[in-house]
């Protein structure tokens, strides 16, 4: 294990257990960079900080592990953090009318750099860096004998921007046919691991999801928008929505978002799947005079389609002004970013400004963040990503 050290003006930042390694706060970096190599980290005056490891991914060059200088960082080190998030995922173990669930979530749980997600005994990694990726034996020899799971997937996301290298995702254990059935607050979801880099189900979303199903639905016009696989719009259909619509560019999203509805016995006569741009819909929507009771924003952090371009930090003001330009007055907007660099007050302002400029007046009636399944660090502000509003739209001012 190597020793390096902070620039001075990053000491008071990593003192207080910062657990990212930028690039900018180490000296001589690029001497001492090798992926996968264990360090510790003292400060400028020498003073002992943490041990972790390099790994070159979008948001650093490296992760501290421990911030316990008695801490050795070893075989046993990685099994008892992954036995640890096991222990605290034991009420999804139990809960029968869900099985699909995130495992161990990065620097949540003590591992940056790496997740795991829980599907029916299926495992799926991701390993965000080729320096967590070389600890691979050792995860994959603990996680091997444990009698619940499967098999194993892995999704190796070493490339700039987080994208997944296209290769057989296969790790081992039993292989499968896919999709695999997983259920979710009592609704089916087709899932596959070795298919790109998304699998057809963000996990972080169940909460959202579930709320959408019990209290927003109920003989309701529903628009989804950047709908993916139509996860929502299965869950509405299910909660007795009076119609869905589900947008979305990828010429993919209508195969799987049918795959969805008829895996969960729905026919497609009430729930409209269309292949559209999202603000070309909204368009259209406008003149035909098309109203929605619930109206669900769920767009990538950032996408570009042609000259068209959306970053979420920037652009989810105009988003919500379309949107409300074709709800009902009392309808909801379900507005959700999972983008780390819109805080959620800059979130609620972009709210305020988008009723403001529109000229109606609006409550936010429900808030959600990420589930208990994807613990953050309040040291690490940017690990809580996932931001909800559910918004009732009021009367015009």
């Amino acid at each position: 294990m190597i020793n390096i050290k902070l620039q001075s003006r990053f000491d008071k930042k990593y003192s207080n257990n910062f657990p990212l390694i930028l690039k900018e706060s180490i000296v001589n970096l690029e001497e001492n960079f090798i992926e996968g190599r264990l360090f510790s980290l003292s400060n400028s005056k020498g003073k002992f900080i943490g041990y972790g490891y390099f790994g070159k991914q979008n948001k650093g060059v490296g992760w501290i592990l421990s911030f316990d200088k008695k801490q050795k960082i070893n075989d046993t080190f990685f099994h008892n953090k992954i036995n640890l998030a096991i222990d605290k995922r034991s009420d999804f173990f139990k809960n029968k009318s869900t099985n699909a669930f995130r495992l161990l979530n990065g620097e949540g749980d003590g591992i940056g750099g790496l997740t795991i997600d829980y599907f029916d005994g299926y495992l799926l990694i991701n390993w965000y860096s080729k320096g967590i990726y070389s600890f691979k034996n050792i995860i994959f020899k603990f996680l091997n004998k444990k009698d619940f799971i499967k098999g194993i997937y892995q999704k190796k996301r070493f490339v700039l921007g987080g994208k997944c290298i296209q290769e057989d995702s296969f790790g081992c254990g039993k292989p499968v046919d896919f999709p695999i059935i997983i259920k979710e607050n009592g609704v089916n979801f087709a899932i596959n691991l070795n298919d790109g880099a998304m699998v057809g189900l963000f996990l972080d979303q169940r909460e959202v999801r579930k709320s959408l199903m019990k209290r927003y639905s109920n003989h309701k016009n529903v628009l989804n928008t950047f709908s993916y696989t139509g996860a929502f719009s299965v869950c509405a259909a299910i909660g007795k929505s009076q119609k869905t619509t589900s947008i979305d560019l990828a010429k993919r999203s209508f195969p799987k978002t049918k795959e969805q509805f008829e895996i969960n016995n729905i026919t497609l006569e009430n729930n409209e799947i269309i292949v559209e741009d999202v603000f070309n819909y909204f368009k259209f929507a406008r003149r035909k005079e098309i109203k929605f009771d619930t109206i669900i924003l769920d767009p990538p952090s950032f996408a570009q389609f042609k000259k068209k371009r959306f970053v979420a930090s920037k652009d989810y003001k105009k988003l919500l002004i379309e949107a409300i330009s074709i709800i009902k007055r009392n309808g909801v907007i379900i507005a959700s970013t999972n983008s780390s660099l819109l805080e959620m007050r800059t979130f609620k302002l972009f709210v305020k400004e988008a009723f403001y400029d529109s000229k109606y007046d609006y409550k936010i009636i429900e808030e959600y963040s990420l589930p208990t399944d994807f613990p953050s660090l309040k040291e690490f502000p940017e690990s809580n990503y996932l931001k909800i509003l559910f918004i009732r739209v009021g009367n015009i001012q």
